[in-house]
């Protein structure tokens, strides 16, 4: 067990940390918000304190291997989330540290679940700075250190780290080199935010909203800072962002394929045509289920593409109060949930290519009971499926029912209803944010204990990570030199 290596990344994270937080204190600076700039600055002094221990190391192997990916992508989600917590605490904006890092990690993991009662109430430069997490935590903090420094050394090192952190069954390498995939998988990932942002001033929507409104996209993360979310915006601009949303829950190798203009491997991708089939057809669904509720179809469409959008792409912005749905509807929003976006995009859930991949190796399992000697494999895109990729995926779903249903009994103390526990488990472990009942769309998780706050911190930790690197932290085996 590399200790030492373990121990720098976590440095390195924390340095880029404090750079980050920069325009966060700039922005309060220039508001006059006194007390957001000493938390602020002080969380900076702290992060960047800490990051100094890099240099006090000695000299170590840099070759990380699979337990020190998997350990140190979970450690360094739980390091950043820690110290990115510290500017609403210091500050006073929010009292209760707990409260802190709840919000926090809500921000990393893109899930979008608040414990804030007045949003609107917050600093501004606190307001950047929990949508600017989304935008970090979207595409990973650790994919982020392999685009711009290398970071370790040897064969597999990088696809290690990027193995722990990235979406999906497999890790898919744009190119040859992982740190060019990286590099542009980042490319991407900032021109699609600024294109967003464009679009956005250009239908009137103020700089600092348009900024925000882009991180929380861009990371299908859901942070908004006004207390309605999206809802007081005009259609145009709920328009931009239901179209954005779907285009950031979809596979990023899809863009490089178009920017390469192999349009018919993009043509021929069953997870795209699955992710766009059940996106369509259940908005389909529910704005038929929803057409007595608005004056028109075409908003009955409007609210139904922009609800299905943020739901399944886990992104988590509101336009209306979906809780006062018909039953049909919110069923369909919940299963969305389950799903989720496409591997190798920013959005959450199981992952449209696991659910692809779990029906394929179903129908296998069909087939060889009707014929036990037959030999059959499990293709997508064309491509044999490996074995150990199928019982991954496989492992990865048991343990995310169990998760579901432990994390659903432990909150079930707070004595909410069967509704609201069962759905902030789901929200919080895909990475949605909203729920219905007491956590829907209009409401928060601010009601929840601490105990409660800290299951459901966990769950969206272990979603954003896919399961494995949070359970790994507590398994003694993982730990050892040997």
């Amino acid at each position: 067990m590399n200790y030492r290596m373990i121990l720098r990344l976590i440095c390195y994270i924390l340095r880029v940390e404090a750079v980050c937080l920069l325009p966060s204190l700039g922005i309060s600076l220039f508001q006059g918000e006194t007390a957001a700039v000493i938390g602020t600055a002080a969380a900076i002094a702290i992060s960047a304190g800490l990051s100094l221990a890099t240099f006090l190391l000695p000299p170590s192997d840099r070759q990380i291997g699979a337990r020190e990916g998997f350990l140190s992508v979970a450690l360094c989600w739980v390091a950043v989330s820690l110290i990115g917590a510290l500017p609403f605490c210091l500050s006073g904006a929010v009292p209760n540290y707990m409260d802190c890092v709840f919000e926090t990690v809500s921000g990393f993991t893109t899930t979008g679940a608040s414990i804030l009662t007045d949003i609107e109430a917050l600093p501004m430069g606190l307001l950047y700075w929990r949508s600017f997490t989304h935008w970090l935590g979207g595409m990973g903090v650790l994919v982020f250190l392999l685009a711009v420094m290398p970071m370790g050394k040897g064969k597999n090192s990088l696809l290690h780290v990027m193995r722990a952190e990235s979406p999906g069954p497999q890790v898919d390498k744009l190119v040859p080199k992982l740190q060019n995939s990286a590099k542009i998988l980042y490319i991407m990932y900032i021109a699609l935010t600024l294109l967003q942002v464009v679009l956005l001033l250009a239908g009137g929507m103020p700089v600092f909203d348009s900024l925000t409104t882009a991180f929380g996209t861009a990371g299908t993360g859901g942070f908004g800072i006004k207390g309605d979310s999206l809802m007081s915006y005009s259609p145009y601009l709920q328009t931009v962002c239901t179209v954005f949303m779907a285009l950031f829950g979809v596979n990023f190798s899809v863009f490089y394929l178009l920017l390469l203009r192999q349009f018919m491997k993009v043509l021929k991708n069953q997870e795209l045509l699955l992710y766009l089939g059940l996106m369509l057809g259940s908005i389909g669904v529910i704005t038929w289920d929803i057409s007595q509720l608005y004056p028109s179809l075409g908003e009955a469409l409007h609210q139904a593409a922009f609800q299905v959008s943020s739901i399944m792409t886990t992104t988590g912005f509101a336009t209306a109060d979906f809780n006062q749905w018909p039953a049909l509807s919110k069923t369909l929003l919940v299963l969305l949930m389950f799903v989720g976006a496409c591997a190798g995009s920013t959005g959450g859930g199981m992952k449209v290519a696991r659910v692809l991949l779990l029906c394929k190796a179903g129908r296998r399992g069909m087939k060889r009971m009707l014929r036990p000697r037959s030999v059959s494999q499990v293709h997508m895109d064309g491509q044999t499926v490996g074995e150990e990729v199928i019982q991954n995926t496989y492992c990865y779903l048991a343990v995310y029912l169990a998760i579901t249903v432990l994390s659903t009994l432990f909150i079930a103390f707070d004595e909410f209803s069967l509704e609201t526990n069962a759905t902030a488990v789901i929200a919080c472990l895909n990475n949605i944010g909203p729920g219905l009942d007491v956590v829907g769309p209009m409401g928060n998780y601010a009601p929840f204990s601490g105990f409660s706050k800290l299951v459901l911190t966990f769950d969206m930790l272990a979603g954003r990570l896919e399961i494995f690197p949070m359970l790994l932290l507590f398994t003694p085996m993982a730990w050892r030199r040997t």
